[in-house]
């Protein structure tokens, strides 16, 4: 007989359209257990990282056979450094250092910590199914399908979980690997390759596999922002989302590699100033707001640690973020003093001036790299270049602002859309004076499932326009007095 453990209560969006017709409520359904899904994306996550650590290392000793010891050095730190902090936490996510596993801490020195794991997963993955689980947890959830509201309930069992550990563990094994790593390895590759003006076969594919790294790593930051956010809900993306955000953080990441590279080509000691501007302003940015707000630490990092073992993860915590607003956006805000880090409020104004101060940042450097160039760009068309690079990142605004007003898993839960918010620019800068002339406006399919995630609001306040059906208005109502 199997061991009920827990129960669980959340909420299930499927990314359908909405459907007029008003199904029974509080249906209970009981789901089968589930197959499971087979690891993928800890597989390909290895792959990349050991693609990465080979060709870095034939690079290395290709770079030792010339003698290049500048180009060598920064090579091997940046392949080593990320290395290291991804086998400290994946052993800190699996809490190997309690148990008594010699072989996966031996495997971890030599930094092979991610075949070991991928190799675990799988196995647990062709062993699953072949004998009835032991521990086995309810999870109950609503289903918000095609206008209907269904109680679904889930059997997970131990296996299922133990594939969503290694799958966690790999996801931020991918945004360290892509942050930490790749993004300064193809910043130093493209660098080296202008400045000694020949490109290596393996400096290329080098950087072919960094620039997928960090598209990728920058796609599971994406996604784990929306569920980190949106975690009451099972969030379930299209293939065109992920096709969107794969263009927006392509093209994001290449125009600011390229514009960071090309400055360094004109004033390399002024590209360190510029760089460690960025850093700091983000490393600190969040402890600024924590002291501001006379907070005290998160309390629920990890039970064991000290209050300076605490303060040493946070500020690691902090560094990764830091790196990640150098060269994209981080699709998430910090809050030290949260339990779980992270403000999940959507704040549009904050992404507005991030991408606000990128564009223009981006516009500075390239501006002044157009003006000091060196002559090995004198058969290239500058002009041409920086219209390029600027066309190239106002595309990957466009994708982002496309994603979030039609992609979004959740976009029906925002209290304002893009849409919302040029509506409300387009308004102001229309005059004052037409302003009492004007009729209602027209409410938007953003606002009107507000309902959905803050039920418990007055309905003034969430349907100011009257825009919802007579009978939805009365089931809120009924469930707010029976609350």
């Amino acid at each position: 007989m199997c061991e009920v453990a827990m129960e669980e209560q959340g909420s299930e969006i499927t990314d359908m359209e909405p459907c007029d017709s008003q199904g029974e409520r509080g249906v209970m359904v009981v789901t089968p257990r589930r197959r499971l899904d087979p690891p993928l994306s800890v597989v390909w996550t290895t792959m990349l990282y050991c693609a990465e650590l080979v060709t870095a290392g034939v690079l290395c000793r290709t770079l030792h056979e010339d003698k290049d010891v500048i180009w060598l050095g920064a090579t091997i730190a940046f392949m080593l450094v990320p290395a290291v902090v991804i086998q400290f936490t994946l052993t800190f996510i699996h809490r190997d250092l309690g148990r008594d596993r010699p072989t996966v801490l031996f495997l971890h020195l030599l930094q092979l910590g991610p075949v070991i794991r991928c190799f675990e997963a799988l196995v647990v993955y062709f062993k699953a199914g072949k004998r009835e689980e032991p521990y086995v947890t309810i999870s109950r959830k609503i289903s918000l399908e095609k206008g209907q509201e269904v109680h679904k309930e889930l059997e997970i069992g131990q296996t299922e979980r133990t594939l969503a550990t290694h799958r966690n563990a790999f996801k931020r094994t991918a945004v360290i690997q892509a942050f930490l790593g790749s993004t300064p390895q193809l910043t130093l590759q493209l660098y080296a390759t202008i400045q000694e003006k020949y490109l290596l076969s393996v400096r290329l594919a080098l950087m072919i596999i960094t620039l997928i790294s960090i598209t990728y790593g920058a796609l599971v930051c994406s996604v784990l922002a929306i569920q980190i956010v949106y975690d009451n809900y099972k969030v379930r993306l299209r293939p065109g989302a992920y096709l969107c955000m794969v263009v927006w953080r392509a093209l994001e990441i290449a125009t600011r590699v390229t514009t960071l590279v090309l400055f360094s080509t004109a004033l390399t000691h002024w590209v360190f100033l510029v760089g460690m501007a960025n850093l700091l302003f983000f490393f600190f940015l969040p402890w600024v707001e924590f002291w501001a707000r006379k907070g005290s630490l998160a309390e629920g990092v990890e039970k064991n640690f000290s209050k300076l073992g605490t303060t040493v993860v946070l500020c690691m915590f902090t560094l990764l973020y830091a790196c990640i607003n150098v060269f994209c956006w981080s699709a998430v805000k910090l809050d030290l003093a949260h339990p779980e880090l992270i403000d999940r409020t959507q704040s549009w104004g904050r992404l507005a001036m991030y991408y606000s101060g990128r564009f223009v940042e981006n516009f500075v450097l390239i501006t002044l790299w157009y003006f000091f160039k060196s002559d090995f760009y004198e058969y290239v068309c500058a002009p041409l270049l920086v219209v390029q690079l600027l066309i190239c990142y106002s595309l990957a605004v466009l994708f982002m602002l496309l994603f979030h007003q039609f992609c979004h898993p959740c976009r029906r839960l925002f209290m304002y859309n893009v849409h919302d918010c040029l509506h409300c620019v387009c308004c102001r800068r229309a005059g004052r004076g037409a302003r009492n002339g004007r009729g209602n406006v027209p409410p938007s399919y953003s606002t009107a499932a507000t309902m959905v995630l803050v039920p418990e609001e007055p309905l003034e306040l969430l349907d100011p326009q009257n825009s919802l059906p007579p009978d939805v208005t009365r089931q809120l109502g009924a469930r707010e007095s029976s609350a």
